[in-house]
């Protein structure tokens, strides 16, 4: 059985969850792409299933399904890749992500969860609760 890998990357100039989908909405079709300069190496691994996490304000708060990984030129005649996204955008649960430059591989067993269909948001946890969880390091 071939192995899967994901992708996560900053979604920069977006400011919620609602803002990414309602971009992608207008863009139309049953597409869309990010165009990154480095083509992943990993790419049988990313088109066997894998997703782009999208870090908006500083956590994985969505998904798309990688379909496909194109080459194209830009106007400077440089090389780069075109990820071809799935529609729709899928609503995961917040996940912490530092800032970064590019993209990074994120392996199957990190990626966040997707949420439950019809729920915007996680349930917040009860103080104690996440006061524990963050003295513990899970939180």
């Amino acid at each position: 059985m071939s192995k899967r890998i994901h992708i996560v990357k900053l979604c920069v100039g977006i400011e919620s969850y609602e803002d990414l989908e309602q971009r992608l909405t207008m863009r139309g079709g049953q597409t869309s792409g990010h165009v990154t300069r480095m083509r992943p190496k990993q790419e049988e691994a990313l088109l066997n299933g894998g997703s782009l996490y999208w870090v908006i304000k500083g956590d994985i708060q969505a998904r798309q399904e990688i379909k496909a990984l194109e080459e194209v030129i830009g106007e400077d005649g440089i090389k780069r890749c075109r990820i071809v996204l799935a529609k729709p955008l899928i609503r995961t649960q917040n996940a912490a992500r530092r800032a970064f430059q590019g993209w990074r591989y994120l392996k199957p067993e990190d990626a966040p969860a997707d949420m439950p269909k019809g729920r915007k948001n996680e349930e917040e946890l009860p103080p104690e609760l996440a006061q524990s969880l963050a003295d513990l390091g899970l939180f």
